[in-house]
């Protein structure tokens, strides 16, 4: 029996119980709102999604070409769309396909403050109460498109169909949820360790089963594709991992997903030395990348700060900001000592920001990490902040003049130039585009693929698309032509932008609540009959 017929049978022994006074309560009428309905709290999401992440990883180390996928979203409805066109363009399969929320475009675009740049500085409820946001449109998605196969459903049996009734059921008892697995940016934990275990408990509450946080100092923090970047000695992040741990685990979330992101390769300060105890700990491994000069007794200054290392004494170089810069050339080190050490103190997933999107640079690196941790796995940043095109048509160049093929009709320092978009390098950088994502799941342990920003810049170019058109010459055909017909012609749900709005849904409790004499919006009278 499915679902769906046990929540009949269950309503309509609980309406006999009570009498006659619940006579006018239709038991089917219940189970559809409970269908509806199906995850009342966050927790019950983020449990949930969790599981489905769980799976995925497991999949993914028996075969990489089983890697995830999402897409950054700064507001519900954005969550919503994606996931609707998710199901509409891949069969109704939502697997592998999560939603990214990014704390940049909190930053950017839900901050109180106005535009803020990527700093932490925007309220840190903020990125709790988007993760709500996203998942009341996406569970009000689930609600809708259930909501559209009852009306099928009652329609089938007034008309005595009963294939076309037994069809609707089955998609009703078999329905996908659009409720999926969401990446959430805490940045570097907004405080200390008990700011972060705070911070994850409201996430998770909200529906979060998976915490990205970051090895940055946290009230110096930067985007990771900015300079000025100030990392933290190693055991302050990994009390913050065991915060965001323990936030799982009280909470029930034993599944609960944790991404350790490293900004080592492009940070080269620290504002701390670290705490050591004996040589070759961690505290200095740490030290070891310092940018040091050997000093005596005699050469110290008032205020210097030294370090024994080997029976030296050594002076870290430190700055007018009173931090301390580490040795040049040292970046992936530390990518891979951040990397091991995290996923050996908890952390599930690891996310190494680069400063290019380079499979073989990448794969280096994990190479690395797999000889400590050989089941390693990556999220990965494919950041709009990288230039894709010049990154890659040069990359072509570079190995095509490697391997000994005249490159003298090209200028590598101009590759963007619009003159090279028809010519075989553009080509040949595009193909690798396509499988990058595939190409770095295989080569290089990238078990997520997402893009941080993608609606921020869908957003600002469709926008700037209709303004130019709507007060240019073309007036309304600007929107006619450049949207709606496009939405008509490429069947866009919101086209029926009542119905996306609920306006359906409340008819329905209208019927289920007054009966015959509900008044109800979608009459003949209601324009958007026009779309059929």
């Amino acid at each position: 029996m499915s679902t769906y017929a046990k929540d009949i049978e269950a309503a309509s022994k609980l309406r006999d119980a009570h009498g006659s006074s619940w006579n006018a309560i239709n038991p089917e009428y219940v189970a559809r709102m409970r269908a509806q309905n199906r995850f009342k709290t966050g927790l019950d999401i983020a449990r949930y999604t969790a599981d489905i992440m769980r799976k995925d990883m497991e999949n993914y180390d028996r075969d990489s070409s089983k890697y995830t996928q999402s897409l950054g979203c700064w507001h519900g409805f954005i969550g919503q769309q994606k996931m609707i066109s998710i199901k509409k363009h891949f069969e109704g399969n939502t697997d592998r396909r999560y939603l990214y929320l990014s704390g940049w475009m909190v930053a950017a675009l839900r901050s109180e403050f106005g535009p803020l740049p990527d700093q932490s500085m925007h309220e840190k409820t903020s990125v709790a109460n988007l993760i709500e946001e996203l998942y009341t449109f996406l569970r009000q998605a689930d609600a809708r498109e259930l909501g559209g196969l009852f009306r099928e459903l009652d329609a089938a049996r007034e008309a005595g169909d009963e294939a076309a009734e037994k069809a609707v059921q089955d998609q009703i008892d078999n329905h996908v949820t659009h409720v999926v697995p969401i990446i959430a940016d805490i940045d570097a934990g907004f405080g200390n360790a008990e700011a972060t275990y705070l911070l994850a408990k409201k996430m998770i509450e909200a529906g979060a089963c998976c915490i990205q946080i970051e090895n940055q100092v946290s009230d110096e923090k930067q985007c990771g594709h900015q300079d000025g970047k100030v990392t933290v000695p190693h055991e302050e992040f990994l009390s913050k991992i065991r915060a965001v741990r323990y936030a799982f685990l009280e909470l029930g979330v034993d599944n609960g997903v944790i991404v350790a992101r490293t900004d080592s390769l492009g940070a080269g300060l620290t504002k701390q030395i670290a705490v050591t105890h004996e040589p070759g700990d961690l505290g200095d491994q740490y030290n070891a990348f310092l940018d040091c000069e050997e000093v005596a007794d005699a050469d110290l200054a008032n205020g210097d700060v030294v370090i024994k290392r080997d029976g030296k004494l050594l002076r870290p170089k430190r700055l007018a900001s009173n931090l301390f810069q580490f040795r040049k050339g040292t970046g992936e080190a530390r990518c891979i000592l951040d990397s091991v050490t995290s996923l050996q103190s908890g952390a599930d997933l690891i996310w190494i920001e680069t400063e290019k999107p380079h499979v073989r640079q990448i794969g280096a690196m994990m190479d690395e990490i797999r000889k400590q941790v050989p089941d390693a796995k990556l999220v990965y940043n494919n950041s709009p902040s990288f230039n894709w095109t010049l990154n890659f048509r040069q990359q072509v160049f570079d190995a095509w003049k490697e391997e000994g093929k005249d490159v003298s009709a090209y200028d590598r320092d101009k590759l963007m130039s619009a003159e090279y978009d028809d010519t075989e390098l553009s080509a040949a950088a595009d193909a690798k585009i396509r499988t990058f994502q595939e190409d770095a799941s295989r080569e290089a342990g990238i078990f997520h693929h997402l893009i941080t920003l993608p609606t921020y810049h869908t957003a600002a170019l469709s926008t700037d698309n209709l303004a130019r058109e709507y007060f240019g010459d073309k007036g309304m055909l600007g929107y006619v032509e450049g949207v709606q017909r496009k939405e008509i012609r490429e069947q866009i749900a919101c086209v029926k932008h009542q119905n996306m709005a609920g306006s359906d849904m409340g008819d329905d409790h209208k019927e289920y609540f007054a009966g015959e004499a509900a008044l109800k919006a979608g009459g003949k009278n209601n324009t958007m009959n026009q779309f059929g």
